[in-house]
């Protein structure tokens, strides 16, 4: 079955997002297939969330955005068969960024503009920088990966440091605009109803 609202729409084998209604999800993305959005979740314009590809056994794993994430424009979600992706409460993916899975990202980790991950776990409150790629390795909690940066092994990851206070601070800051702005985005649109 098809939505009448045709940015929410299920996957080839039937799987429909399942979206929290605090959720404020831009008419503008795409959100296809087993996508479960938690509570007070943030998608912005022209990100794709795609859960579309079966894995061996037939079945399409989820990508799971969990509470208060903030998606920003343009980011890409998207996953191999069979595999997951989870995105952990409190975590921002800023503009143009891509994550392809398998993939976790754990509670408050902030992934910047036209980043990459793939195939990677990154623990709770680690900080992505621009145009860095992290691909097939683990990121222990608060991991600092400077703008740039390429990531492609445990023995890549040995001489980062952890995130600073004023770092964790940005971080915190980024997702306080976020949750104003999905709030008032959220009053214009009752206000249009109510009119």
């Amino acid at each position: 079955m098809i939505s009448a609202c045709n940015n929410i729409r299920p996957n080839l084998v039937g799987d429909y997002p399942e979206i929290d209604p605090t959720a404020l999800i831009d008419p503008s993305a795409q959100i296809i297939g087993n996508v479960k959005v938690g509570k007070n979740v943030f998608v912005a314009p022209l990100a794709v969330i795609r859960s579309d590809e079966p894995g061996p056994d037939g079945k399409v794993s989820p990508i799971i955005l969990g509470e208060e994430c903030n998606i920003q424009d343009g980011v890409i979600i998207h996953s191999h068969g069979g595999d997951i992706v989870s995105i952990g409460e409190r975590s921002t993916v800023a503009h143009g960024a891509a994550i392809h899975g398998p993939c976790e990202v754990g509670a408050g980790c902030f992934i910047a503009m036209r980043s990459t991950v793939y195939s990677a776990s990154l623990e709770a409150g680690v900080w992505v920088g621009m145009n860095a790629t992290i691909m097939k390795t683990t990121l222990e909690a608060y991991t600092y990966v400077p703008a740039g940066a390429v990531i492609r092994s445990n023995r890549d990851a040995l001489d980062l440091r952890l995130v600073s206070e004023k770092e964790k601070t940005y971080m915190d800051n980024v997702l306080l605009a976020t949750n104003r702005l999905r709030e008032d985005y959220r009053r214009m649109l009752a206000a249009r109803s109510a009119g």
